[in-house]
């Protein structure tokens, strides 16, 4: 079997930097690309104490390059990035796999269209495994009782740029849907009681913490929790790279779930 050819943006990042150390030998490294005015440009994977030798840092406007001789690309990176390279992948043909967060509405509708019916792409805001469990677990919450509410409290590191995270936003996505939550609220102040139709997100920024997403559903009388923490962000990068994998074998030019690589 050949080897699955990763064009890896963001490789100098906290994330892309875990990807790379979990790439096992299915891949090969085939681009690894950084941010313009990155120190680590010209520099090569294994100055930074890599495996991967000899696989040169470029800067975005090689992008294009490495994707041609890519089978994927596989980016966690910033939102303005993506709004630049997701249509040249896409353009390209090449498979998409994206765990960038802090997207606005209008950017993320903007990456989807550049993908559909262009190429095949898993696009998720967490590739943990167990958090897309979670993700099928509150689907099923329409089932409680209306005197239940649900609320939702995430935690990560200080250097978190978006909050709150992506994968609270999709959470909170499910559960307002489940339970017809027309609101959702960030915090609290002041005087006033929950209204019936708001959902709470609550984020929290403090010291190294990876990820810890919590969900509360509480009813009059009992209160059911749960809760998943992320022992280091090697998670995240074992499942993108499980999503490379999947998405090379699917051929529809549509966008897909990390739910749905797993069959959740």
């Amino acid at each position: 079997m050949n080897r699955i050819r990763l064009c890896v943006v963001g490789a100098d990042g906290r994330m892309g930097v875990e990807i790379l150390r979990a790439a096992d030998p299915d891949f090969e490294i085939s681009g690894a690309i950084t941010h313009s005015g990155s120190p680590n440009e010209g520099h090569t994977l294994d100055d930074l104490g890599l495996p991967q030798e000899g696989v040169t840092i470029v800067g975005p406007d090689s992008l294009e390059e490495m994707l041609r001789k890519s089978d994927v690309y596989l980016s966690f990176t910033t939102p303005e990035a993506e709004m630049q390279n997701i249509p040249i992948a896409a353009r390209l043909g090449k498979k998409i796999v994206m765990g960038t967060t802090g997207l606005s509405a209008e950017q993320d509708k903007s990456i989807r269209s550049a993908i559909e019916g262009q190429t095949e792409a898993v696009l998720a805001a967490n590739f943990s495994i167990g958090i897309n469990f979670i993700a099928g677990l509150l689907s099923r919450t329409s089932s409680l009782p209306k005197s239940f509410d649900a609320s939702l409290m995430e935690i990560h590191h200080t250097g978190k740029m978006d909050s709150p995270s992506g994968t609270a936003l999709h959470l909170s996505d499910i559960l307002r849907n489940a339970r017809g939550y027309s609101k959702e609220i960030h915090g609290r102040s002041g005087k006033g009681r929950r209204g019936s139709d708001e959902m709470e997100v609550v984020a929290m920024r403090a010291g190294g913490v990876p990820g810890i997403h919590e969900v509360v559903l509480a009813g009059p009388n009992e209160m059911i929790r749960i809760e998943h923490s992320a022992f280091s962000r090697r998670v995240f990068a074992d499942g993108a790279l499980l999503a490379a994998r999947w998405v090379m074998g699917i051929s529809d030019r549509k966008i897909h779930t990390m739910r749905e690589v797993l069959g959740v």
